[in-house]
Order: structure tokens, then sequence, then C-alpha cells
């Protein structure tokens, strides 16, 4: 198609904040993962979609399946919907001990 741009899975986004690999960003309704490390106001490529093991609150049980939102006060993901953001599911069950920092999230790349 001649109005075809790029596929989609990641794409550049703004830092709203500084990040570095790995690190959740959520630029207006746009959820991903920075693929680099990025200033606040420098350009950071991003994905949108597939699994990722992203930081969780450690008091947190999860279950597969489980929706799991962003939380960009504390900058980790949550099983809590309250002032946060949909960002996926859990693809595993994890723990709730305060050790479990990491869930595995399949993100849903609808924003």
């Amino acid at each position: 198609m001649k109005n075809f741009v790029q596929p989609g899975n990641t794409i550049t986004l703004t830092a709203p904040y500084a990040v570095t690999s790995g690190d959740g960003l959520l630029v207006g309704s746009i959820f991903g993962l920075a693929s680099g490390t990025a200033a606040l106001g420098e350009p950071v490529e991003t994905a949108l979609t597939g699994v990722f093991d992203i930081t969780k609150i450690g008091s947190q049980a999860w279950t597969a399946g489980a929706r799991i939102y962003w939380d960009d006060t504390n900058k980790r993901t949550t099983n809590v919907a309250t002032s946060n953001t949909l960002i996926g599911v859990a693809t595993e069950a994890v723990a709730g001990g305060a050790g479990d920092t990491t869930g595995r999230v399949r993100l849903n790349g609808a924003f």
C-alpha cells in the first residue's frame, strides 16, 4: 500500500522520563517497553507487543490471564485497575512474596 508506514510492533516515542532498556513508558495512552536508553525528551524505540518480564509490585500474587496495569507513578506493573492503565495480561502465575518483583506479561498493544 502506498500509505503503509511500518508494522507497528515497535515505534519511536519521545521518552516522557529517563528510561533504560526494558523500562516501561507511558506516552498518552501508548504503553511500551524501551528498547534502549533515552533521557527525558529523547526519542526511544519502544516495543508495543510481545511477552516480557516486567517489574511488578512484590506483594501481589498474579494468576495466569489476570489483567495487568501500568502504575506510571511508581513505574511498575500491578493487578490494580484504579488510577492505572491496562497494558496486557499475565501469562504465568506469580507468587505474592516481597521478593516476587517480576511478572511475565503479554502486552496488548491496543493503544
